[in-house]
């Protein structure tokens, strides 16, 4: 819970607003697509799109109306403090970049699922965890082979791999 002197990252009101406006974003597209693809009845019944076309158009009017009502609200209701924000940051963006790594995005190397996933163990029980380092390398070492394990050989389910994984032929 937010006491009074906990600064105020954003509002009720704000994420209100913007949630509409990125669902309006999704109806919109939508819709864009669901016509491309044929949004009329046809000689022999609905298009492909047809169906989706309605949806989208549900989706843009519900928004609308949510965005109005966000804009209308007098009130200016916490919607999360800074403090939280930052411990939900903490998370949110190792996660991403966990997941970045995995498959490698842009200037970041792919590293596959198991390398990426000790890494992420590793940061998470260091730095939130404040874990000892023989502790965090045995569980870092340990939950991807165990994985490795049950997916690629039990299960003989391949996931991503890196570079470390074709040097000992796994890949």
């Amino acid at each position: 819970m937010e006491t009074s002197e906990e600064k105020s990252a954003t509002s009720v009101k704000m994420v209100d607003a913007v949630t509409a406006v990125v669902i309006f974003l999704v109806g919109a597209l939508v819709i864009w697509d669901s016509w491309r693809l044929g949004a009329k009845w046809g000689s022999d019944g609905p298009e492909a799109g047809y169906f989706p076309f309605y949806i989208g158009l549900i989706l843009c009017v519900s928004s609308v109306v949510n965005f109005v009502g966000a804009l209308r609200d007098k009130s200016d209701e916490s919607f999360v403090s800074t403090s939280s924000l930052k411990m939900i940051l903490s998370v949110m963006i190792p996660t991403i970049v966990y997941v970045g790594l995995i498959g490698g995005v842009g200037p970041i190397p792919a590293l596959g699922i198991y390398v990426s996933s000790a890494l992420f163990i590793t940061l998470f029980m260091k730095w939130l965890g404040k874990y000892k380092w023989p502790i965090t390398i045995a569980v870092a070492i340990g939950v991807p082979v165990v994985f490795f394990l049950l997916f690629e050989v039990w299960f003989k389910v391949p996931l991503p791999k890196g570079p470390l994984e074709a040097a000992f032929g796994l890949a």
